[in-house]
């Protein structure tokens, strides 16, 4: 199993949870984004620098992941891409997706971008805050908790 992270929009809090992570448990992690990420010194933990432009981070996510990975993303469409492969998804606020989740996120992420294609304001998501962390890292230990059982 390896971590995979759609880095560019991962909130630096997100990413020092997941450092910590694989250092203590040696679990490979790769951060993919298209501009160049720093991380700490790690033989587990390595940036991926993608050329810039529209999904290449994505699609380099979904080439690499394998059928058990873990990929960090809030990126709907890339989340049912992983999943389609066998991947699991941890969204920086702490919800997992699932195959029996992501078809009604991504039905509600189409509507959401039809209304704003026809001028419709929809507003964003809430601001990123400290229970969100704390409840990604309360669902990350909880995973890796259960992948490590099952080694």
């Amino acid at each position: 199993m390896q971590i995979l992270v759609d880095a560019d929009a991962c909130p630096k809090v997100i990413k020092e949870v997941l450092f910590r992570a694989a250092e203590r448990l040696q679990i490979a992690l790769t951060l993919v984004a298209n501009k160049l990420l720093h991380h700490p010194p790690s033989q587990v933990i390595r940036s991926m620098q993608v050329p810039a432009g529209f999904d290449v981070a994505d699609n380099k996510i979904v080439e690499l992941v394998e059928a058990g990975d873990l990929v960090i993303t809030a990126d709907i469409p890339l989340a049912a891409e992983v999943i389609a492969k066998g991947g699991l998804v941890l969204d920086p606020r702490g919800e997992f997706y699932t195959k029996d989740t992501i078809q009604e996120r991504l039905t509600m992420r189409n509507f959401m971008e039809t209304l704003r294609s026809s001028g419709v304001e929809t507003g964003g998501p809430p601001s990123f805050s400290q229970r969100d962390s704390q409840n990604f890292a309360k669902q990350l230990d909880k995973f890796l908790a259960k992948q490590l059982k099952r080694v």
